[in-house]
């Protein structure tokens, strides 16, 4: 596994979500968040955000915008736009 999974993994712990969300660091490999917390891996989701690792850092630490990563490209939204505006309240 990634060191920068390993490191999102961590960065995560305590956090959940009530569906299943899978976040792609381009070049890194995946993570998923769902009601038992965070993991590596790569499994179907209700919501797949796709970005590279330094949007996802900037995300994670809050000086990234969610809403002007996306608006900019940046960040790749699959799925459940509503769980994906969800999925950003959780993280915060």
């Amino acid at each position: 596994m990634s060191k920068v999974i390993d490191a999102a993994v961590t960065a995560l712990a305590g956090k959940s979500f009530d569906a299943v969300a899978k976040f792609v660091f381009i070049g890194e490999g995946a993570l998923m968040l769902d009601e038992n917390g965070p993991r590596a891996g790569d499994e179907p989701a209700d919501v797949t955000l796709t970005a590279s690792t330094e949007v996802f850092e900037g995300l994670l630490s809050g000086n990234t915008s969610a809403t002007v990563a996306f608006m900019t490209g940046k960040l790749k939204v699959d799925g459940s736009m509503g769980l994906a505006m969800k999925l950003g309240a959780a993280l915060s």
